[in-house]
């Protein structure tokens, strides 16, 4: 059975969600287009969603930055630069503070979506659900800091880095490289991949819009009839 866990959440699961993430935000974008939107509540009730909003943002790109750059990169192509340990601390001390960014922020938006009568009445199921698991989402992370600290070799990095490579390189056997990590890391990896199989969805597909024509576009003109009556 322990073998079997293990096959499944770390060696088949990661393309079973990445392939619904993939194959479920294209259907939906062309299927349902309208429904492709963040749906702000900030007509409802706008105390404490900027400084959320912003904090959260911030964190959650820093974050999945440096998850994306550091579990990817091969370590041949830093180590004629910075030693694995090296590397480790910096992943910690960075990822430290923008995953205490992002849980301030995500808190002050829990805490709207939840408490605020106005949003919670105007709520989704989904967008309760993705608020929460979000949240866990970060903490967990948070929970990994005091298990890295105490591996200072970085063997724990240099594990988690091949398993990620194995994945999107196709190699067999990548489920071996997460067998006996401490349970923040396998809660962590489980949790992350649900995300993205719940992404197509849930309000989460907004990420995909990259609004990079606003950087051009004209400004808008509000109520140029009214002006000239």
């Amino acid at each position: 059975m322990i073998d079997q866990y293990y096959t499944f959440f770390f060696g088949l699961y990661p393309y079973i969600a990445l392939s619904i993430l993939v194959i479920g935000s294209i259907i939906r974008y062309d299927r349902e287009p309208y429904t492709w939107k963040a749906s702000s509540s900030l007509l409802l009730a706008d105390k404490g969603l900027r400084i959320g909003n912003i904090l959260f943002h911030i964190g959650v790109l820093f974050i999945f930055g440096g998850h994306l750059v550091g579990l990817l990169t091969p370590h041949w192509v830093y180590a004629p630069f910075i030693t694995a340990e090296q590397k480790q601390m910096v992943a910690i001390v960075a990822g430290g503070i923008a995953g205490v960014i992002g849980f301030v922020g995500l808190t002050i938006l829990v805490f709207r979506r939840l408490f605020v009568a106005r949003i919670r009445q105007t709520s989704s199921f989904s967008d309760m659900a993705v608020l929460l698991l979000l949240w866990v989402q970060i903490t967990l992370g948070l929970t990994t800091i005091p298990f890295s600290l105490g591996h200072h070799d970085a063997t724990i990095m240099l594990k988690l880095c091949d398993w990620a490579q194995s994945i999107f390189t196709f190699q067999p056997g990548a489920a071996d490289y997460i067998k006996g990590l401490a349970w923040p890391y396998q809660s962590h990896i489980i949790l992350g991949l649900t995300m993205f199989v719940l992404f197509p969805f849930t309000r989460l597909v907004h990420m995909l819009s990259v609004p990079v024509k606003y950087v051009w576009r004209p400004y808008q003109v509000v109520r140029s009839r009214m002006a000239k009556r």
